[in-house]
């Protein structure tokens, strides 16, 4: 088994690994390229890149081996082989799940302690690797405008010299007002030992300069304006072409650079700033209650804080000399009536003192909001970091768990068919994954339940298919559901009864026209007792004898094998003119006497099945008029 599973396994996760990290670059194409980046630094970040991708490479790998080796061994009937020498599936599969919990704990300390260091390197780099200038290849007849500040245009270039011939330099870095406009016949352009500047040696050319005054733009005062003509001039522009890499430190700081235990003592730090902001905010509401509106009146909830909102207060405070006093000397009052009642600069001032108030609030709220929400969001970030360490290794071992039990199911080894089921099953992992992963991320579901959904859903589907291979039978029995969908549509099944072309034991005449009496008498015993369809009470209560029903289908079969063995073509033609008769639980639909009651009671649900009840009735009926006619045409046609 690990002679065949490894070499597999090692062959699908590095396919599998090099068509994501195809994806990665594919995604990030346009941050590396014209950057001028050495093959060292493209290196490595794919080396980061392809270890970061492990957590989405090892499922699908062990998927896929899992499905190829135990498909192999059923194609080639060593499956079959294995059980045949008492030998159990689960057993034969020990060796295999011995090595994936190894793979799975191995997953966990990788997505502890490497995945974490392998991030923090491979986003630096990104992140270095955006903030570096392009490279400087200047178009023929085109304006360049990658250099800050700076529009480049050159007619026409010497590949062989490096001679720029007609010239323009547009300098906007001091404002489009301030610009500077260089021609020249021809230059030459290099960069500064230090890579941090362009030079450009030109020949023969003119400078126009404007020379607004900064603090002065007032339209009616004219611009100065230089004009320069050179024969020989020399400029330098900064470009700064190295590649220049950020500090490690910033990305340690953030979720993806931490292990469990600084997750876990982060998520600690920010569940005490986030019950401090809480305690924070709820007595500042409750300090912000400035009054209570009862039928129209308003009675403040401290007179201090009424004067302050009408801009009162050293008018109500001459009153009294404390709050206490002053609140005891307030009463109930209409504010439109005060209001209305002062003059209408004071009227203007309590309106404006008003809104300040609900505006300066209203802003602080909004910000502590804000504060509470950042916090949430990075608690959220932090805990489903925390909960990925996880869901790897538990993810192998579900997959191994589905793709060997379907592997030994459909008995289908090579690439194709168990690429193609693999994929299908690791694109619905995916989108569940991805989507428990947004919700949980945005807030709008648990973190745990949205980074556990995949698990949840997928774990009964290889708990489902280890027991059908367990037991011998297919995923899905076609036959099964292809039945019931014809009872539930209504369509019969009818039995096909070919010719043998070998017979081996030959019937005997006598004993097949006794089968065929019995079974016409059972026929007509049983259609007797359905010659009275029952009411809607007696049919919940009582109903149809299934067990008898269920014998008489039985008999006919049984007759049927029988008379299969017959050398008379005409009597084997015959033989497919017996209906199918089965017990269905149409016929009794309930055995639990709550059940029928509560059945009965809920019209909505108890007539229609009364009326299918007596629409199967007249069926049965029929069936059995069919089978005692065709048991007495054969017991004619045996009896010549």
């Amino acid at each position: 088994m690990l002679k065949t599973f490894l070499p597999l396994f090692a062959m699908t996760f590095f396919i599998v690994l090099f068509i994501v990290l195809m994806q990665f670059l594919w995604k990030y194409i346009d941050d590396l390229v014209g950057k001028g980046l050495g093959i060292g630094v493209l290196g490595e970040l794919f080396f980061y890149a392809a270890v970061s991708m492990v957590p989405m490479a090892l499922p699908l790998a062990i998927l896929l081996a899992s499905l190829m080796t135990f498909g192999n061994l059923g194609e080639k009937f060593e499956l079959t082989a294995i059980k045949a020498s008492g030998i159990s599936l689960v057993r034969a599969m020990a060796p295999l799940i011995v090595t994936v919990g190894m793979i799975a704990v191995g997953a966990f300390f990788f997505q502890n302690y490497v995945l974490p260091k392998a991030q923090v390197k491979m986003w630096t780099l990104l992140f270095s690797m955006r903030q570096k200038s392009p490279e400087l290849e200047i178009p023929e007849d085109v304006f360049y405008d990658q250099i800050p500040g700076f529009n480049l245009y050159v007619k026409q270039k010497d590949r062989e010299t490096g001679m720029l011939r007609g010239v323009m330099i547009y300098d906007v870095s001091n404002g489009g007002d301030n610009a500077t406009i260089i021609t020249s016949d021809s230059a030459r352009l290099a960069f500064t030992p230090d890579m941090r500047f362009l030079y450009l040696h030109l020949w023969k050319g003119e400078q126009f300069e404007n020379l607004r005054d900064q603090n002065n733009r007032r339209s009616g005062i004219n611009t100065p304006f230089r004009r320069e003509t050179f024969v020989d001039k020399e400029v330098l522009i900064p470009f700064d072409a190295n590649f220049n890499r950020l500090d490690e430190e910033g990305m340690r700081k953030q979720y993806v650079g931490k292990n469990m235990q600084e997750l876990l003592h982060t998520m600690d730090s920010i569940s005490v700033r986030i019950d401090s902001l809480g305690r924070t905010i709820l007595p500042s509401l409750r300090r912000q209650e400035l009054t209570i509106v009862d039928k129209g009146r308003v009675v403040p909830s401290s007179a201090a804080e009424s004067a302050s909102l009408l801009g009162r207060a050293d008018t109500i405070g001459s009153k009294a000399g404390d709050d206490k006093e002053l609140a005891s000397e307030v009463a109930p009052i209409r504010m439109d009536t005060l209001i209305a009642s002062l003059p209408d600069l004071a009227q203007g001032e309590v309106y404006g003192n008003a809104l300040s108030l609900v505006q300066r609030r209203r802003d602080q709220l909004t910000f502590r909001a804000q504060m509470m929400s950042d916090e949430k969001r990075t608690l959220r970030r932090n805990d489903i970091e925390l909960i990925k360490k996880f869901t790897l290794s538990v993810a192998c071992v579900i997959f191994f768990f589905i793709g060997a039990p379907l592997g030994a199911i459909i008995r289908k080894g090579g690439l194709g068919t168990p690429l193609v089921i693999s994929v299908l099953l690791f694109v619905v992992y995916y989108i569940i994954d991805n989507t428990g992963y947004k919700m949980a991320r945005d807030g709008k579901i648990e973190v745990w339940f949205g980074m556990w959904l995949s698990t949840f859903i997928l774990a009964p589907l290889g708990i489902y298919v280890t027991w059908r291979a367990m037991n011998d039978a297919a995923v899905v029995d076609v036959d099964r559901y292809k039945a019931f969908f014809r009872r539930l549509a209504g369509v019969r099944q009818h039995r096909n009864v070919a010719s043998k072309e070998v017979i081996i034991n030959d019937i005997s005449v006598a004993e097949a026209i006794d089968r065929l009496s019995a079974l016409a008498d059972h026929a007509d015993a049983l259609e007797a007792s359905l010659a009275s369809a029952p009411g809607y009470g007696r049919y919940w209560r009582v109903g149809f004898d299934r067990t008898a029903i269920a014998e008489f289908g039985a008999e006919i079969d049984r007759v049927v094998d029988y008379l299969h063995d017959s050398r008379d073509p005409q009597v084997v033609g015959m033989l497919s003119d017996f209906p199918i008769v089965s017990g269905r639980r149409i016929f009794h639909p309930s055995a639990v006497n709550w059940q029928q009651r509560c059945l009965m009671i809920f019209l909505p649900v108890g007539l229609p099945v009364w009326i299918a009840a007596l629409r199967a009735r007249r069926q049965l009926i029929a069936d059995c008029r069919m089978t005692a006619k065709r048991a007495r045409l054969l017991i004619e046609r045996l009896s010549e």
